[in-house]
């Protein structure tokens, strides 16, 4: 360790979660035909050799669509491949021999997700394919500066959410607890696979105070496990007239404020108040 302690720039946050987008499809490959077909999405299918079959069907609100010769084909609920072998197996019954079916996902609009909180573009969003949280961030313009390091996905234990769930529902929705600088280093654990109406809320960060005899003093994002010593190298360091021996921290819990002496290892907490003293002489 060279004494300065680790920095976050959050700016490095929302460029490798970009960067991230393109090589998440390489190390998790999609699962193709697994999307559940729902009301209102818009497949596209097409019949080997039956060019006139082939088109654009909207599955209705009741979950189905019509098809030619075979009328109306009930799909909410299935996965395109099982979208496909209803289809192959009903033209079979009568009218074509080993017909070969091939169905896909012109318009998503049957199942979203929700994203709120601190990222560019918050909003609820279609849900697409095997869609997984580093692309619904892309999406939404990814997360300020003022994000958290911790990103929490909640999904609702029972059916699908009408809206965003908020973080006080945490009864009636699981929740999943994401390391959002994890992801950014390269962790592709953490990019969760999201599902019909998942809620991605990005907390705004803690923050830890710093000033006095410190050459950039202010507000910091306080990331986990942060120290007094990774604080103050984040407001650049002590002056020459700082005195490391007497720094103390100013602390408010439940509305009490306390002041402590601080050493360089000691943890930070949100909302502490680092003050480095000038020295004697």
């Amino acid at each position: 360790m060279d004494g300065k302690g680790p920095k976050f720039p959050r700016g490095a946050v929302i460029l490798g979660l970009l960067v991230l987008v393109a090589g998440a499809a390489h190390a998790a490959p999609r699962q193709a035909g697994a999307y559940v077909v729902g009301p209102q999405d818009v497949l596209t299918i097409s019949v080997f050799d039956q060019p006139n079959l082939g088109g654009k069907y909207t599955v209705e609100a009741d979950g189905t669509f019509s098809f030619p010769l075979i009328r109306q084909v009930h799909v909410a609920g299935l996965t395109l491949r099982e979208v496909e072998t209803l289809l192959q197996g009903k033209l079979a019954d009568g009218f074509f021999k080993n017909p070969q079916v091939s169905v896909t996902v012109e318009q998503y609009r049957s199942q979203r997700v929700f994203i709120v909180g601190q990222v560019r573009d918050p909003g609820t969003y279609a849900l697409t394919g095997d869609m997984t949280l580093i692309e619904a961030l892309a999406r939404a313009g990814s997360v300020t500066d003022s994000a958290s390091g911790e990103l929490l996905i909640l999904r609702p234990k029972t059916g699908t959410a009408s809206g965003p769930v908020t973080s006080d529902q945490d009864e009636s929705a699981d929740v999943i607890r994401i390391d959002l600088m994890a992801l950014q280093t390269g962790q592709l654990s953490q990019n969760a696979l999201l599902r019909d109406g998942d809620t991605i809320f990005v907390p705004r960060a803690e923050l830890v105070y710093v000033f006095g005899q410190v050459r950039s003093p202010g507000s910091f994002t306080l990331q986990k496990g942060m120290t007094v010593l990774q604080a103050l190298s984040l407001a650049g360091g002590l002056t020459d007239r700082g005195a490391a021996n007497r720094i103390r921290i100013v602390r408010t819990r439940d509305g009490l404020k306390s002041e402590v002496k601080a050493d360089m290892d000691d943890p930070v907490q949100p909302d502490d108040t680092i003050i480095v003293p000038e020295r004697f002489f």
